[in-house]
């Protein structure tokens, strides 16, 4: 035959069953105050790195226009362009140069007028001296020399022409033959060996910056 608990015991076991649920239940709310005291800020949170140091961009300077560069050496113009480049030097090869002389024959009393004709044939415009001082003009009469502009020249000049394609261009001023023989050392003579007329014929050869006429012109003096 079993015996039951008395009714002391059952109260006392209520009374602990009771207590340890209050207790959980103290500890239950204590757990919940907690973690909404520590949500609603009740508690100081650690500074995130973010705050804790100044950001990056306070202390950036303020941006300013980008400095415009210096511009690079293949910005220049290279030597080899042609576009809008000026006239280059004449070529022995792009220069045909005349003899000319105003008459054909002479007569006693007149003094012969000796010019250079130079013809660019090429494609292209070019530059030449055409000054006195590349000039030469040469007087011959078969194989005997009679004169050369070059023995007594006085004060040459330079003169730069630009000279278009395919264009002649001639001496602006003749320059005139004495019918005298010239040497170097007869340019300060007063009497000088004169030509033979009669219908003597010479030649007359020219040549500038040193390229030849490509002809002798012949001329009669009476």
């Amino acid at each position: 035959m079993s015996t039951r608990p008395s009714a002391a015991v059952y109260r006392r076991r209520r009374i602990v069953v009771l207590g340890a649920v209050i207790v959980l239940l103290v500890l239950l709310i204590a757990l919940v105050w907690a973690l909404v005291a520590r949500g609603s800020g009740g508690s100081p949170t650690p500074a995130s790195p973010a705050s804790s140091k100044p950001s990056p961009t306070a202390t950036t300077p303020p941006a300013t226009a980008p400095a415009t560069p210096a511009p690079s050496a293949d910005t220049s113009p290279t030597p080899t362009s042609t576009a809008g480049a000026g006239p280059v030097p004449c070529t022995p090869a792009a220069i045909q140069v005349t003899a000319v002389t105003d008459h054909d024959t002479y007569s006693a009393d007149e003094n012969p007028q000796l010019s250079i004709s130079l013809t660019n044939r090429s494609t292209k415009d070019c530059t030449m001296n055409v000054g006195s001082s590349t000039q030469t003009f040469t007087i011959t009469s078969g194989n005997d020399t009679w004169w050369r502009s070059t023995d007594c020249q006085q004060t040459p000049s330079d003169a730069i022409q630009n000279i278009k394609a395919g264009a002649t261009i001639t001496s602006s001023v003749p320059l005139a033959w004495d019918r005298t023989r010239s040497s170097v050392d007869t340019c300060t003579a007063t009497d000088r060996q004169r030509a033979p007329g009669g219908g003597a014929a010479y030649r007359l050869s020219v040549s500038i910056g040193g390229i030849q006429s490509t002809n002798s012109v012949q001329f009669l003096l009476n």
